[in-house]
């Protein structure tokens, strides 16, 4: 099936779903609102590369709402399908947003302009002139993303810490493998969607010297600290 992606990653765990825990989810999905859930209103395809190591590159899936003009937030999967795996979340601002935060903050985003003039950021089975009238703003945005779950080592489950994902920013950076994976599975042409996009513009200013680690690799790492104990006469309990 066309776009439809087949893992070689091993199976989830657990026993299949039963028939009462389905007709439990349609009861309360009857009854139940999933207002943040419903607002998704995009599906973006791209490709983010781990903070530390530029060779392991996964396929990302973003399902995206706004939350104005200057926020979305994207649930970030493996795939499209019912089976795809929830691996991570991305948050994207606008530039005037990003120019607020502080310089160690701006280490942790990455921006978007390589991505969407490459033409490597596209959205699946949306014509082009459409996906350009989004990609025009998006271009000029940055994203902080965190992965949970490490498909691309086989992880059947999301162990260990989340870490800190990158975005490509220049040419030869993108494993060709995977690109011409995800052009013949999805009918896209990166090449062509560059020419057509060669018109959009960054950042007003250029691309922030402190934004995509800046310049530098970033690793997310576990460190052990001291539990402060609540103040005197709080209420709250300490347990050891």
């Amino acid at each position: 099936m066309e776009g439809e992606k087949i893992s070689a990653h091993p199976q989830v765990p657990g026993e299949p779903t039963q028939t009462s825990t389905s007709l439990l989810e349609k009861a309360t999905a009857a009854i139940q609102g999933f207002g943040p859930v419903n607002k998704i209103h995009q599906h973006l395809c791209a490709f983010h590369f781990y903070g530390h190591d530029m060779t392991r590159q996964v396929e990302a899936h973003h399902f995206c709402g706004h939350l104005n003009e200057e926020v979305r937030q994207c649930l970030i999967y493996d795939g499209e399908g019912d089976e795809a795996r929830l691996i991570g979340v991305e948050y994207v601002v606008s530039n005037e947003l990003f120019s607020t935060l502080p310089d160690d903050e701006k280490r942790l985003w990455h921006s978007h302009e390589y991505e969407v003039k490459s033409g490597v950021l596209f959205m699946p089975t949306v014509p082009g002139p459409v996906q350009r009238q989004d990609l025009e703003n998006v271009c000029k945005t940055y994203g902080k993303v965190m992965h949970f779950w490490q498909v691309d080592r086989g992880d059947n489950l999301p162990l260990g810490i989340p870490q800190i994902m990158m975005a490509l920013t220049r040419d030869g950076q993108l494993n060709d493998n995977l690109a011409q994976d995800v052009e013949k599975r999805y009918n896209v042409s990166f090449a062509m969607e560059r020419e057509n996009r060669a018109y959009m513009k960054g950042p007003d200013g250029g691309i922030d010297r402190m934004a995509n680690g800046g310049g530098r690799g970033l690793q997310t790492v576990l460190k052990e600290v001291e539990c402060g104990a609540p103040a005197v006469g709080s209420g709250a309990r300490v347990f050891v």
